[in-house]
C-alpha cells in the first residue's frame, strides 16, 4: 500500500509557494474533507469499524489516535535530518510505539474501564496505516509546525468519522447518545444519555459488523455526493 497520495504530492510541492496563512488552510482542508484518512484515504478501517458501536468508543479512540499522529509527526520531523533512508520506517514505527505505549498506559490509568471496552484497539494504533503514511508522506518531508498541524488535522478528520459512525450506529442500534460517556468523563457523565426514542426494541443490524460497513459506505457516498455538487457549482 502506497503511503503518498496525490493530495500528499500537492501539499510537499505547494507550500513554499503560498502565503503560510494559505498553507495552513490547505492542511487543515484536506485532514477534514479533501484528503480525509477515513473518507478518502481509507485507511485505518479495521479500528474504525471495529471499535464504533457507540459514540463514547470512537471519541476515546479518536483521541488517541489525534495524540499519536501529532506528537509522532512532530517528533519524525524534528529528528528528520538525523535519520538515514535506510532506518526511516524501523524509526518511525519505534517513535509510533513509544507514543502510545504513554498513551495506553495513561488510558489505563485515567479511564480504566473505557481502556479495557477499546482492548487490544489501542496498542494496533502503532500498525495504523494513517500513522505511519503521515510520518512517510508528510512529516519527513516538512517544518515541525506544519507536520504538527498535519498530524492534528488528519487525526482530527479520522476522529470526526468515528464519532459520526459511532453516533449513527447507537442511535439506529439502540435509540440513544452518549450511553456510555461515564466511560470516558467519569460519574459526573452518568445522566448525560439521550434517549430518542422510548420504547425502542433496537436495530440489532447497525451495531454488528455489516451495519458498520454499511454505513461506512454511506458516509463515503454522501462525501462523494458533497464534492460532486460543489465541483457542478
Amino acid at each position: 500500500m502506497s503511503a503518498t497520495s496525490p493530495n500528499d504530492i500537492d501539499i510537499i510541492t505547494d507550500l513554499d509557494k503560498k502565503p503560510v496563512s494559505e498553507d495552513y488552510k490547505k492542511i487543515t482542508r484536506d485532514g477534514l474533507w479533501t484528503n480525509n484518512p477515513g473518507l478518502v484515504q481509507l485507511l485505518g478501517l479495521c479500528p474504525l469499524l471495529a471499535v464504533t458501536g457507540n459514540l463514547i468508543n470512537g471519541l476515546g479512540l479518536g483521541i488517541a489516535t489525534i495524540i499519536t499522529l501529532t506528537a509522532s509527526n512532530t517528533i519524525v520531523s524534528y529528528t528528520r535530518n538525523w535519520v538515514s533512508k535506510e532506518i526511516r520506517i524501523p524509526y518511525y514505527v519505534l517513535v509510533i510505539a513509544s507514543v502510545v505505549t504513554i498513551i495506553d498506559l495513561s488510558m489505563n490509568a485515567i479511564t480504566p474501564e473505557l481502556h479495557s471496552v477499546l482492548g487490544i484497539f489501542i496498542p494496533l494504533i502503532v500498525t495504523n496505516c494513517v500513522v505511519i503514511a503521515r510520518s512517510e508522506a508528510f512529516a519527513s518531508k516538512n517544518s515541525i509546525s506544519y507536520s504538527a498541524l498535519d498530524g492534528f488535522m488528519m487525526g482530527l478528520g479520522f476522529t470526526l468519522v468515528l464519532i459520526t459512525l459511532g453516533g449513527i450506529r447507537e442511535i439506529l442500534g439502540s435509540g440513544t447518545l452518549l450511553s456510555e460517556a461515564s466511560l470516558m468523563f467519569g460519574s459526573i457523565a452518568e445522566n448525560w444519555t439521550i434517549t430518542l426514542f422510548d420504547d425502542y426494541q433496537g436495530f440489532l443490524l447497525a451495531i454488528l459488523p455489516p451495519g458498520a460497513f454499511l454505513g461506512m459506505g454511506l458516509l463515503i457516498a454522501f462525501k462523494n455526493i458533497v464534492d460532486k455538487k460543489l465541483k457542478d457549482k
